[in-house]
């Protein structure tokens, strides 16, 4: 019995030692409440009241789908036909992130016009901006007129991918989301309630917001600090969402080749061609055995078979979840429309850009401010922003990669500039090269191209000012935290 006691003291000496037996203090994992490096308690009034959330898990925003990174060979699969060497396979690795599940459709569009009509009744500039352009459907030698009335407004295409829509006009629509997604979140937690008389600078923005310039109505469930005083909501409590945006040309070809699905392990079972198994573009599925799986001109002048066998069912676009998903649950990553993506072009981009989330576009920005140091919003509500860096061209061959406001770029000593860097034309200020800044990169293949282009390897470039009507888009948006939670 002597012993048994002994040995009990001891176990329990051994446990509390080890922090087992403690109620505060700890770190992590110990008390939650309780900072792991001055002991003061969190969400407390009586200690200062300082507030955070350590149980916070990132939802995915509406229309979107979880795409866990991971490493990949982005680049040629297979003989590059075109010989434009410009997508020399490369191993890297993306983090985590969101995507659509489908291409951004004309009723997703039309909303997002109509928000601007209603918002900003008397600027018309804004509201045409922001219009795709239907005249992309006009052909000298083709008769496509009825697409120009019908496409974008009828009802019977409100499903089909919005086509006409310039690089920008997908940036400007990517922001706008995010301001209507965080608005609504704000709305259905009591926090705001819906100011359907917002306009001018008076605008709900995610940005503004933060920045307490954004004057809204306040819901019946306002944020509360921990003494019980209502607060705007902060960046840190978690409950805005990020950016949604662009994905980068790594983020979209790596979710369009889904190869979660062909891993073992680390072991990657099956190199992909398209974003489906195999070499062929028939499913061999014994359901659907047969059916392309894409929406792709198969042969000239053969763009949906014959009456009766319609091989893809679809003579121009067709809706945005047709076919069969890939394995990260997206449609039509291959096929039906080509898509923008956040990168600007280059041809060797993929021996310059880093291993671990590749992209070529970054740009810093900081917020401008007045004499008096306060933020500037512009008509729209927007805060403006000064660039202070520029790495378009990092490693690209110009002389001075980095543009820093202030700076003399054109310098008499050395009389550079970034037009420089590209074939000159016989005409006087005339560049012969389309290749730029402001030309960026489409992926994806569509209802005109062959199938050379439905592999997600293969790129094109085009003027980000530029439209045409077989080039949609899709939004991505950045995973917060670990890769797969933990």
């Amino acid at each position: 019995m002597k012993f048994k006691a002994i040995l009990f003291l001891g176990l329990s000496v051994l446990l509390a030692s080890c922090g087992l037996f403690k109620k505060d203090g700890g770190g992590f994992g110990k008390n939650k409440n309780v900072s792991s490096t001055t002991g003061w308690s969190y969400n407390d009034p009586d200690n200062g009241g300082f507030q955070t959330d350590l149980d916070y898990q990132q939802f995915a925003g509406p229309g979107l789908r979880f795409i866990q990174g991971g490493t990949f060979t982005m680049g040629r699969v297979e003989q590059d036909v075109m010989y434009d060497w410009n997508n020399m396979p490369r191993r890297v690795t993306v983090a985590s992130f969101y995507m659509d599940e489908t291409e951004v459709s004309n009723l997703d569009y039309r909303e997002y016009l109509y928000w601007i009509q209603r918002v900003y009744p008397e600027n018309m500039q804004k509201y045409e901006a922001a219009l795709p352009d239907t005249l992309v459907w006009r052909e000298e030698l083709g008769y496509n007129e009825p697409y120009l009335m019908n496409y974008f407004r009828h009802p019977a295409y409100s499903k089909y991918p919005v086509v006409g829509v310039s690089w920008e006009q997908a940036e400007a629509y990517c922001k706008w989301r995010t301001d209507r997604v965080n608005e609504q979140i704000l709305i259905d937690r009591g926090i705001l309630d819906h100011d359907l008389s917002q306009s001018g600078q008076n605008v709900f923005t995610s940005e503004s917001y933060l920045a307490g310039l954004y004057e809204g109505v306040a819901g019946n469930k306002p944020m509360e600090d921990a003494a019980g005083n209502s607060r705007r909501v902060k960046w840190e409590d978690g409950i805005l969402m990020p950016n949604y945006r662009l994905p980068t040309e790594a983020e979209w070809e790596y979710a369009a080749y889904g190869l979660i699905g062909n891993t073992e392990g680390e072991l990657l079972t099956e190199r992909k061609i398209y974003p489906w198994n195999g070499s062929y573009l028939r499913d061999d599925s014994r359901k659907d055995r047969g059916q392309l799986n894409a929406n792709f001109i198969r042969g000239r002048g053969d763009l949906m078979g014959m009456a009766g066998a319609l091989n893809d069912n679809a003579d121009i676009t067709a809706p945005v979840d047709s076919y069969n998903p890939n394995d990260y649950g997206l449609y039509c990553m291959a096929g039906n429309v080509n898509e923008w993506v956040a990168d600007v072009y280059r041809p060797l981009s993929m021996q310059d850009m880093n291993e671990f989330q590749p992209f070529r576009g970054t740009v810093y920005t900081r917020y401008k401010r007045d004499a008096d140091g306060n933020l500037i919003r512009n008509e729209f509500g927007e805060l403006q922003v000064d660039t202070i860096a520029d790495y378009r061209n990092f490693n690209d061959g110009d002389y001075q990669s980095q543009i820093i406001e202030g700076q003399d770029w054109n310098t008499e000593k050395n009389n550079i500039a970034t037009d420089d860097m590209y074939v000159k034309s016989d005409q006087d200020g005339q560049l012969s090269s389309l290749i730029s800044d402001n030309v960026r990169v489409y992926k994806g293949g569509s209802w005109k191209d062959r199938p050379y282009w439905l592999i997600p390897g293969t790129r094109r470039y085009k003027e980000q000012t530029e439209s045409t009507n077989d080039l949609g888009f899709r939004c991505a948006m950045t995973r917060v935290g670990s890769p797969q939670g933990f």
